[in-house]
């Protein structure tokens, strides 16, 4: 790996962790009980997941130089792992009566967070 690629993926780190970080105080804010950062499971990463109320919430955060940018950058191939993973949480944790939702938080370049409720709908719940 060469000396520029390896800069560029810590300062992505270092963005991503920053942008997480404003989602939290974000969600925090709102009234949301953060339950796990950076949860791992086979499927993948869940940035973070929160307790709105009765309902458990996966959260997917994107930062982009806008938050237009960050809007169009989850791909479906990304929702599909999102669910996976989503599923695997719930079930590992016997949550899977629950009511579960979906968000996304979006950060700009200046660091200002966008949340989006209810982004994605669950087919199989």
């Amino acid at each position: 790996m060469t000396e520029a690629r390896r800069q560029r993926g810590a300062k992505a780190h270092r963005t991503g962790v920053l942008a997480e970080e404003g989602a939290a105080r974000l969600l925090e804010g709102q009234g949301c009980t953060i339950l796990a950062r950076r949860h791992r499971t086979p499927h993948g990463e869940i940035d973070l997941i929160v307790r709105d109320g009765a309902v458990l919430v996966f959260v997917e955060v994107k930062a982009r130089p806008s938050r237009r940018e960050a809007a169009f950058s989850i791909t479906a191939r990304q929702w599909a792992r999102l669910e996976a993973a989503a599923m695997h949480y719930a079930a590992e944790g016997d949550m899977a009566n629950a009511d579960m939702r979906f968000d996304v938080v979006l950060v700009d370049g200046a660091g200002q967070c966008e949340r989006i409720e209810n982004a994605y709908s669950f087919d199989v719940w």
